[in-house]
């Protein structure tokens, strides 16, 4: 049988020119997070499997690959359910994995904790374009800082990357898991139904306020109740100031703290931001972890038709691992639809440094190639990125590849000196 050349379903193979931007990508993101006090951090990308099936994880929980256990603890013969024979999987977010290390190692790390991770997940989801079954994920978190200043910085962190990037006119769309409750209880939906009732009204981009009436009606929620939590997305779509609707509508059902702190979020982000792009209230944004306790926030590429990324508080997750809660917050960049979108615009790496290809005809050897070594050589010490290699017979095929690669600047060696 012969072996596949391609790679698994849902995975790919990266090109040098993707990686060029890919490295670049990761570069700009590590030092501007750097300069916003966050400290890079690692996790194994294999987890204990009750750590990830824990029912926070949402619809992400369907798509673990799972490890068997390995040499005298994996006995098929005896194994009567999925359990006794998975004791791992691979991780499908950075929060989980970042959450047992930070409920492990919390005694030797400062208060508040900002903590960068980038390294690949997995799912065994549907690829599609933009959505791979291994793919990089970039994840800022805060933790042990209860006020909303983690969701300022986590936000004007994330968008002053971006910018750096090159893009604008994006939107972070930002809710709060508290107000899609309140919303809920003031229609009269009961609390045990507040998941699959945001189930539902998380596809209203997609299906419309209508759309979202039929799904609702058809769960056997009543006509009064569906009718009663919809109308308020049509009064905040006409009011003049949606937070502000929200706090008198809502305020049997919604501390006034949180609608307090929630406007200083917004308000704080417009007037210190420097770049272009647009802070809304969604009332719609939902997040499918369901381990969101507050603040929620999202960014909409109009270059992609979609999310690129997104996050929120989830102060409770740190107690599930050490029976004490700490405040959290994290914001997740869409690396891989980030990447995609550069690649299809084209986009070059700027690179200070000059790339030269020496391309050398095929029978110099010696001292001739000694001298032609040595002068790369030199020219590495002063900077400059320089290529060495054979020159092909096809030697405008060989500078077309080199040119999308960034090479510019081409030197020709012949055996001939003179030539």
């Amino acid at each position: 049988m012969a072996l596949s050349k391609k790679p698994v379903t849902g995975m790919k193979d990266i090109l040098p020119a993707e990686m060029q931007v890919r490295d670049y990508v990761m570069s700009v993101i590590k030092e501007t997070y750097g300069d916003f006090g966050f400290t890079s951090v690692e996790t194994p990308c294999v987890e204990h499997i009750e750590n990830l099936s824990n029912k926070q994880g949402g619809e992400n929980e369907k798509l673990i690959f799972k490890i068997l256990k390995r040499g005298e603890k994996l006995n098929l013969e005896t194994a009567q359910s999925e359990a006794d024979l998975v004791d791992g999987g691979l991780r499908y977010d950075l929060t989980v994995p970042l959450v047992r290390y930070y409920s492990n190692n919390a005694a030797q790390l400062p208060t508040p904790f900002k903590a960068l991770q980038m390294g690949n997940v997995w799912r065994a989801d549907r690829p599609q374009r933009g959505r791979y079954r291994q793919f990089m994920q970039c994840d800022i978190d805060i933790f042990g800082e209860a006020s909303n200043l983690a969701e300022i910085e986590l936000i004007l962190a994330t968008t002053t990357t971006l910018t750096k990037l090159g893009f604008t006119g994006f939107q972070i769309r930002i809710n709060d898991r508290r107000i899609l409750k309140a919303m809920a209880a003031y229609a009269g939906f009961s609390e045990e139904s507040y998941d699959n009732v945001f189930i539902t009204l998380d596809k209203m981009d997609k299906i419309g306020i209508d759309g979202v009436k039929e799904e609702l009606l058809k769960d056997g929620y009543s006509s009064q109740q569906c009718d009663k939590y919809l109308e308020l997305f049509t009064r905040m779509e006409s009011a003049r100031d949606a937070v502000t609707f929200v706090s008198e509508q809502l305020t049997e059902y919604l501390d006034s703290e949180v609608m307090a702190s929630f406007r200083e979020i917004i308000d704080s982000v417009n007037a210190t931001k420097a770049d272009s792009f647009e802070l809304v209230f969604d009332p719609t944004l939902v997040r499918g972890m369901s381990y969101y306790t507050g603040t929620i926030f999202e960014v909409a590429m109009p270059q992609f038709g979609g999310s690129c990324g997104g996050g929120g508080r989830y102060d409770k997750m740190v107690g599930n691992f050490t029976g004490n809660s700490v405040p959290a917050c994290g914001f997740s960049i869409g690396f891989e639809r980030i990447i995609l979108l550069l690649m299809e615009s084209g986009f070059q790496v700027p690179s200070k440094a000059s790339k030269v290809a020496y391309l050398i005809e095929k029978g110099v050897e010696g001292q001739r190639l000694c001298e032609i070594i040595a002068k790369a050589q030199e020219a590495r010490k002063e900077g400059a990125k320089v290529l060495v290699v054979r020159m092909n017979k096809n030697k405008k095929f060989q500078k077309d590849q080199l040119m999308q690669e960034g090479y510019q600047e081409f030197v020709e060696f012949y055996k001939d000196p003179l030539k």
